[in-house]
């Protein structure tokens, strides 16, 4: 597979990507290098590869999933510099 001019170009449009037509060429031989890379990397046999969900080898942390830190509605509006009944009071915006 391999793209050219009129393909990059096709694709900046849909992209909405703005590029010069000096820009063109060079990306496109840029697309068509990764595109290469790619083939090449469709050529390593991993028949006998178990998938990996990560590189390290190690689980991310889990925690119960529970909420911790309701009910702190004081706490929360303490530093505002005005509340009523528990809530911010912010300037109207709108008329």
């Amino acid at each position: 597979m391999s793209v050219d001019k009129s393909t990059v170009s096709r694709i900046a449009r849909l992209a909405r990507i703005d590029i010069g037509d000096d820009r063109l060429e060079p990306m496109a031989q840029e697309l068509n290098g990764i595109l290469s890379w790619i083939e090449q990397l469709n050529e390593v046999n991993t028949d006998d590869v178990e998938p990996l969900s990560s590189v390290t080898g190690h689980a991310l942390p889990m925690r119960d999933d529970q909420v911790t830190d309701g009910n702190i509605q004081e706490d929360v509006v303490a530093n505002a510099p005005e509340t009523m009944s528990g809530f911010f009071v912010v300037p109207k915006v709108v008329e």
